[in-house]
């Protein structure tokens, strides 16, 4: 299987914050680089229509992952994430809307935000934008923050008692 992995070219876009400078002066060559962040412990139609309305925000879409020790401080469950974060880049890192994947472990992304300097960050409807210390770095620069509107009906954590509910 790491054979397989070895040959496929999304696997590109997971970046270690090592690299990451370069590989973002690199995107902002495209145009306005938008950034966002989360968990997305298993993959739903939600994150995949949230993720492709961010990257309509700008010309590229980096994409902040809590690690698996920051997701874990979250309070979502002993056993969340389900999904290490390695394989969550994978696959996030396989969609098309999605330019970068880095990870933080930090309780908020803002240092990380602090170190690329998005045009746009965009974070989901139930965040205030005004009370967001990462929202209001980005405007001190000049960079635009806004919520984008949840598609409804669609919770990991839903997802997940839902399946443990039908094993019971």
């Amino acid at each position: 299987m790491s054979e397989i992995l070895n040959t496929l070219s999304f696997l590109n876009k997971i970046v270690h914050q090592p690299e990451l400078s370069s590989r973002i002066t690199a995107l902002r060559q495209r145009g306005p680089v938008v950034f966002t962040n989360g968990v997305f412990d298993v993959l739903h139609k939600g994150h995949v229509t949230y993720l492709a309305q961010a990257r309509e925000q700008g010309a590229s879409l980096v994409l902040g992952l809590n690690s698996d020790k920051s997701a874990a401080r979250l309070g979502k469950g002993p056993d969340r994430p389900l999904n290490k974060e390695d394989d969550r880049a994978v696959v996030l890192a396989a969609l098309e809307s999605i330019s970068l994947v880095t990870f933080f472990d930090q309780d908020t992304p803002l240092e990380l935000i602090q170190l690329i300097k998005p045009d746009v960050l965009v974070k989901g409807g139930d965040y205030d934008m005004d009370k967001l210390k990462e929202a209001q770095f980005v405007r001190s620069y000049g960079g635009v923050a806004k919520s984008l509107t949840f598609v409804n009906g669609y919770s990991t954590t839903q997802l997940v008692n839902k399946i443990r509910s039908n094993l019971n």
